[in-house]
């Protein structure tokens, strides 16, 4: 196959799965310069023969708030997820034969102690979603942390350096989110899923004036340290695809990925759970979930997902 083509199919592909902020320009899928940006991106790895690779920072640890999520611990939206990734790379290596590979650049560690996750509950995590990776076979993914870009396990120091020669400071960042709609899109669904978890964690003790107020600040923080890893990520992983967990404005470099079926373009596997209503599997909350009576599955002496005892729920109902 020529290598405009297989390019081009690669496209093909994760357009289909694309997760994009609504703009006043539009969806770019008609839009030859970005498709072509892209395109040359991946035909840099085909003229070589080599496995293409993408990167996506992501599935850094589960949300404090219980009324999203079943606990601590990937569960069946993390395996789904996963499982998602693999076949995409599988896809690619039918028609490419040297295939793909998508390292998952976790970023746990980079902002855990500004939403209220503790560094030994974001390395259970990473721990096992290296062990689902493993004992799924799931042969092209790969985990790479804070640890792996920087040769230490001192997460407090860490953060230090990456703040120090990565980070914007929050006087820049407030002028981008005032002039720039990406910025603007992402501040505002960061700050919506902090002041939920604060309020799903301390909604009973605190105003909720005040969890507002106090989330806002700590998405300044959350974005500053997404922005200065994504920086490390591009320096590490210069050559690779740059794929997002987050809805993208139409002509962003960035790629957004939609991991699982859901009706909210922002909810996470890590910020949600596995719903099966009998026909399909699908991304909500777990208050959603509870709300239509639904049980939890139990798997392997751990909470894993939930089935609906009626077919009345969809994604695009749990969102509203």
């Amino acid at each position: 196959m020529p290598h405009a083509d297989v390019a081009r199919r690669v496209l093909e592909v994760l357009y289909r799965f694309r997760r994009i902020i609504d703009s006043p320009d539009g969806d770019d899928s008609a839009c030859i310069d970005c498709f072509e940006a892209r395109r040359t991106k991946i035909d840099r790895f085909v003229e070589n023969c080599e496995r293409i690779e993408f990167v996506i920072p992501a599935f850094p640890a589960k949300s404090p708030n219980r009324t999203k999520v079943l606990g601590e611990l990937p569960d069946l939206s993390e395996r789904l997820a996963l499982s998602f990734l693999q076949s995409l790379c599988d896809y690619i290596s039918h028609f490419y034969p040297p295939g793909a590979r998508i390292t998952i650049c976790s970023d746990g560690h980079v902002f855990g102690d500004v939403v209220g996750v503790s560094d030994a509950t974001v390395t259970a995590y990473r721990e096992s979603l290296a062990n689902i990776i493993r004992t799924g076979n799931l042969t092209s993914l790969a985990i790479y942390g804070l640890d792996d870009a920087f040769g230490m396990m001192n997460y407090p120091v860490l953060r230090d350096i990456l703040e120090r020669d990565y980070s914007d400071t929050v006087t820049e960042l407030k002028e981008k989110i005032r002039v720039d709609d990406g910025t603007r899109s992402l501040f505002n669904g960061i700050h919506r899923f902090l002041f939920e978890d604060a309020v799903g964690v301390h909604g009973g003790e605190v105003s909720r004036t005040k969890l507002r107020t106090e989330s806002k600040e700590r998405t300044y923080h959350t974005i500053r340290r997404s922005n200065a890893w994504s920086r490390v990520v591009a320096e590490k992983f210069p050559d690779a695809m740059r794929l997002s967990i987050h809805p993208q404005p139409a002509h962003s470099e960035k790629f957004g990925l939609q991991l699982m079926r859901t009706g909210d373009s922002w909810l996470t596997p890590w910020h949600g759970v596995a719903l099966d209503d009998g026909r399909s599997v699908s991304l909500v909350k777990r208050s959603d979930a509870e709300r239509v009576d639904a049980t939890i599955v139990w798997r392997e002496d751990r909470p894993s997902h939930f089935v609906a005892p009626h077919l009345s729920i969809r994604p695009e109902e749990a969102a509203r």
